[in-house]
């Protein structure tokens, strides 16, 4: 039996998966009642009378070359945040299995985890050294209960790299036991490589993309998974059989061209700029204990008083994260680096 197999719910892989209408664009469609016409505004090119294709192949072709890996370890979704729930869903009972997670960090991993009726087990970085993983903790820690481990780097919130070295040694020792999910939502900010290429060496591995936030497509929920075949073929037992609509089809086939993948680069290199600069003058504000070295769009802002920050902020019709829900990170604000006029706005509120 598969390692996957092993892991995977009983009832999942026993699961008969829903059977879509057959995708046979060359055919006529009187097969899955479908009205015949468009409506009179639809100005798309397949038309929004038609259902859209599962798993659309032109799609998966150009994130696998994005991306750089082979087309079937890809599964599209709408966001990173289904493919999280659907691997919850894949991997977990209800009450008997559990995921790991080293907070602070992004909240969808619990939130999926409990939805499903998981446990959530937590691993907490460590704080008194940047919010480093410490592998050994973590596998100390790593029950047999536990199917899935996420690891975000570039973290959210605190923005910085976890090691590379330390996500090997997780993966490595937690090989067949559970699947370690590492979200690089915000890779492209950062100056590391994605960790995408060695999934195909690593099948305990798997990589969470996203076209929401370098990409500028948050609107467009186009999230993806790179996985062993296997666990591909796995999620696709369970989500949605037209998950990716057609115009957000349309329009990210449009977007991803080569001019779009140059103007990204510079616009990468504007948010770094900006970032740093954020960095340097929030530093100097008062009132700001400390700004923590990030590799991603944001900065995590510690404050003598956080609730006052957050006041003016408001009050100068700017909206930032309140992170003081996070563990160990009560006197915290995450900020979005914005463009160079609101980035201005924020500083003068809060001098």
């Amino acid at each position: 039996m598969s390692w996957v197999k092993t892991l995977a719910r009983p009832d999942i892989l026993a699961l008969k998966a829903y059977e879509h209408a057959a995708w046979q664009p060359e055919f006529a469609r009187l097969h899955a009642n479908e009205l015949p016409w468009r409506a009179a505004e639809d100005e798309s090119l397949a038309g929004l009378n038609l259902y859209p294709e599962p798993q659309p192949r032109a799609l998966l072709e150009r994130l696998a070359k994005l991306y750089q890996v082979e087309k079937d370890t890809l599964l599209v979704s709408r966001g990173s945040d289904e493919a999280i729930d659907l691997l919850v869903r894949a991997f977990c009972r209800a009450g008997e299995d559990a995921v790991m997670i080293c907070p602070p960090t992004f909240g969808m991993y619990a939130a999926c985890a409990r939805i499903q009726g998981a446990q959530v087990i937590q691993a907490p970085l460590n704080a008194a050294d940047g919010f480093t993983l410490d592998p050994k903790a973590l596998i100390g820690c790593c029950a047999s209960a536990v199917k899935l481990v996420f690891l975000c780097s570039p973290n959210n919130p605190t923005g910085h790299l976890l090691s590379q070295e330390a996500i090997l040694d997780v993966a490595d020792s937690l090989a067949e036991r559970a699947l370690v999910v590492v979200d690089e939502a915000y890779i492209e900010f950062s100056t590391r490589a994605s960790i995408a290429a060695l999934v195909a060496r690593r099948p305990q591995l798997a990589v969470l993309r996203t076209l929401s936030k370098a990409h500028g497509l948050a609107g467009a929920r186009l999230g993806t998974l790179i996985a062993d075949p296997e666990v591909i073929a796995l999620l696709k037992k369970l989500i949605a059989p037209y998950a990716i609509p057609q115009l957000t089809l349309e329009a990210v086939l449009k977007i991803l061209s080569p001019s779009h993948l140059r103007s990204l680069h510079r616009r990468i290199q504007d948010i770094r700029a900006e970032r740093d600069r954020m960095a340097e003058a929030l530093s100097r504000l008062p009132g700001v204990r400390q700004v923590l070295p990030s590799e991603a769009n944001f900065l995590l802002v510690r404050f003598a008083d956080p609730a006052a920050a957050l006041a003016r902020a408001l009050a100068a019709r700017l909206l930032v994260r309140d992170a003081r829900g996070y563990l160990g990170l009560e006197d915290a604000l995450r900020v979005s680096i914005g463009t160079s006029l609101r980035n201005a706005q924020l500083l003068k509120a809060w001098s």
